[in-house]
């Protein structure tokens, strides 16, 4: 019997202590397992009863490194300090722990509750300064010895990745032969080509979206391998998705490269105190091992790093992007070439209007109320576009019926290639369903279990391979797989417009921008207000550099504002003029009005209220109004519109409407006073009233 071991420590529990790192090791190295519960029998020779022994054994699976997941490990810390625990038993120091922080802490509280620690070794007293020397020894030697075991495994991997001969799970498209190391393309062509088409759309659309977006509008499907299960090995045909395309052209192995450390393994503290571990992409100058030309691949290693620069510009999150990205959907043609030549941000597309069919360029700048600037540019898409496309055409005139050829073999290409796809896939159910045959016709017919299974999968896969007909023939008809003689005989007919294939309804947006893409690297927009213009800084691919330059059109209310120099003549012409009179003048001048309309005098007044031009004074000096006679005769106004209208009094009216200017000579004057004079009605109020009101 030992004597560390004294009453006190049997009257408290005895702890068992059972941790496996893996929960492989747990169902492959069961000796260990057993090694361990047999710690019980240790125990209870110790002098421990049976029911002061407990088992903690749910760590069975989990690391030693941390104490996060270990919910046994927590209980026993815990009891360990209410001073339940008489003694801890465990295999070895690495069972307890692999952390050296976690280990001494354990020691310390045992050290303090007089807990002693039991493995297979001996029994250890933490409070006795020899025995916490040896198991602080041990605690440390248990967490050096993951760095050893570590270093030895890391250090084998690396020593045969650089010989390019470590197995990895390969990406679909490659397996491995029959010698060490070598790699080959898939047997299966159907998958070569579904790889090879990936790679290809690609360049086609310079978007990973895009690659996306055609599988899914063709219905064309992709492979996968299961790993693990009843699938493993086996490929697994189902839908492409957008995380799929980015790992497919961002593996270098189907550049034909081996490579070892694309990722590496990052520890953080999350913000409750705990460590978690992730996998980090490390960049190319990171990675470990790099054997270009090591096995066959689907593309050279120039096109694999241009692919990474594609994506990379296709990332329009960070502000520094200024290259163009990729293409996509909206009017607006030049989106992704153009930037600020004040601030030498991007201009981007916005479309406004009911539905957004006004598009036009925005520097980015503008949106950032930090930074707001008022030079930076705004300005109207189609201005931009239209004098673009017109110097492209010029520049592509000579070379117009080469350009719409190639673009018939395009589509010829692109049709064969989808097709071709869907052929093997066909092909591909087509022998499944026979195998199915097979496989029921050799089965005995008395048999029904089994009969009636296979039975079943065959006509499953007739089912299977009927819909994969009809929606090849769908396709064909809604996609056009296919271009009919027709077809081709009209493209070549637009060989010789090329400005008529540009304009055409069936060249799409997208389409244009690529062209575009091909001819210019960026564009520098610089609006020079004062003068009304635009000018297009270009920089050609090839490094040229011209400036072409567009008139900014008017804004809505400056289009129907009137010219200076009309108002001007109009200012003119009604010092003297009515506005009948303005109106023949202008009309017989050949001048029109803002709106390009003849002009009337309701224009003419319109614009005299507008502009603040005063009516003609055409009265003369020795004419009167009809308040100035009505005045000097002391009647009233009903008096003078009464000899004016009998023809008492002669008056001159320019125009319906005008007023009267009255010529008074003396003789008039004089017989107009003795009428007055002798005329009792003219004196009497009521007489003057009803001569006012038209009475008289």
């Amino acid at each position: 019997m030992n004597s560390k071991i004294q009453i006190h420590h049997r009257e408290k529990m005895a702890y068992v202590y059972l941790r496996q790192s893996t929960m492989a090791q747990v169902y492959h190295h069961q000796e260990s397992t057993q090694r361990q519960y047999a710690l019980k029998d240790r125990a209870l020779e110790l002098g421990w009863p049976p029911d002061q022994i407990r088992v903690l054994d749910a760590d069975l699976g989990q690391s030693g490194t941390q104490m996060n997941n270990r919910q046994d490990f927590k209980t026993l810390v815990a009891d360990v300090s209410l001073e339940k625990v008489g003694a801890v038993f465990a295999l070895e120091a690495s069972r307890l722990s692999r952390s050296c922080s976690d280990w001494h802490r354990l020691l310390e509280i045992c050290s303090l509750t007089g807990t002693l620690l039991v493995d297979a070794d001996g029994c250890y007293d933490p409070a006795d300064f020899n025995d916490q020397l040896l198991l602080g020894l041990k605690g440390t030697m248990s967490q050096a010895e993951l760095h050893f075991i570590r270093a030895r495994l890391q250090g084998g991997k690396r020593n045969k990745a650089q010989r390019g001969e470590l197995r990895f799970p390969l990406p679909v498209g490659l397996v491995y032969g029959d010698e060490p190391g070598s790699i080959l393309l898939d047997p299966d062509i159907e998958v070569q080509n579904a790889v090879r088409l990936v790679f290809a759309i690609f360049r086609q659309t310079g978007s990973a979206y895009g690659v996306v977006r055609y599988f899914s509008e063709r219905n064309l499907n992709f492979p996968r391998r299961a790993y693990g299960g009843i699938w493993n090995g086996k490929l697994i045909w189902g839908q492409l998705t957008h995380g799929r395309v980015i790992g497919v052209l961002g593996n270098p192995s189907y550049a034909g490269a081996y490579v070892f450390g694309r990722y590496r393994g990052i520890k953080s503290i999350s913000t409750d105190g705990q460590v978690q571990a992730r996998v980090q992409r490390q960049p190319m100058d990171s990675w470990l091992v790099l054997i270009q030309q090591h096995h066959p691949g689907y593309l050279s290693w120039d096109d694999y790093l241009e692919n990474q620069q594609m994506l990379e510009r296709n990332q329009t999150n960070t502000p520094e992007q200024c290259s163009s990205g990729a293409v996509r959907e909206g009017r607006a043609l030049l989106q992704g070439l153009l930037l600020c030549a004040h601030c030498g941000r991007k201009l981007s597309p916005r479309y406004t209007g009911n539905g957004g069919i006004h598009p036009i360029y925005e520097c980015t700048r503008r949106k950032e109320d930090a930074r707001y600037s008022a030079q930076c540019v705004t300005i109207q898409a189609d201005l931009l576009d239209q004098t673009l496309s017109h110097r492209i055409l010029e520049i592509l005139q000579p070379e117009q019926v080469e350009i719409a050829l190639r673009a018939v073999k395009e589509l010829e290409r692109r049709s064969q290639a989808v097709d071709q796809q869907w052929r093997m896939r066909i092909e591909r159910l087509e022998y499944q369903a026979q195998l199915a045959q097979r496989r029921y016709e050799e089965v005995d017919p008395s048999n029904r279990l089994v009969a009636g299974t296979l039975e079943r999968r065959w006509n499953e896969a007739l089912v299977e391979l009927k819909t994969a007909q009809e929606e090849l023939h769908q396709s064909r008809q809604q996609q056009g797989l296919e271009l009919t003689e027709e077809q081709k005989a009209q493209m070549r007919s637009l060989a010789k417009d090329l400005p008529k294939l540009w304009k055409s309804p069936t060249t799409s947006a997208q389409d244009r921008k690529r062209m575009l893409r091909l001819l210019i690297n960026d564009i520098t927009v610089e609006k020079r207000r004062a003068e009304r213009k635009v000018v297009l800084h270009i920089r050609w691919q090839g490094g040229a550099v011209e400036n072409l330059s567009a008139d900014i059109p008017l804004a809505a209310p400056d289009k129907v504002r009137s010219p200076e120099a009309l108002v001007n003549r109009i200012r003119s012409l009604a010092a003297a003029m009515t506005d009948v009179q303005i109106a023949a003048t202008l009309n017989q001048e050949g001048l029109l009005s803002a709106k390009g309309q003849r002009f009337t005098p309701s224009i003419v007044k319109w614009m005299r209220y507008r502009y603040e031009i005063p009516t003609p004074s055409l009265k003369g000096n020795d004419e009167l109004t009809v308040r100035q006679v009505a005045d000097r005769f002391a009647v009233s106004l009903g008096v003078v519109y009464y000899w004016i209208e009998r023809g008492h009094l002669p008056a001159r009216r320019v125009e319906p409407g005008f007023p009267y200017w009255i010529t008074l000579c003396a003789e008039k004057e004089a017989e107009l006073r003795a009428w007055v004079a002798n005329s009792n009605r003219l004196k009497s109020p009521t007489i003057q009233n009803a001569a006012a009101s038209g009475a008289i």
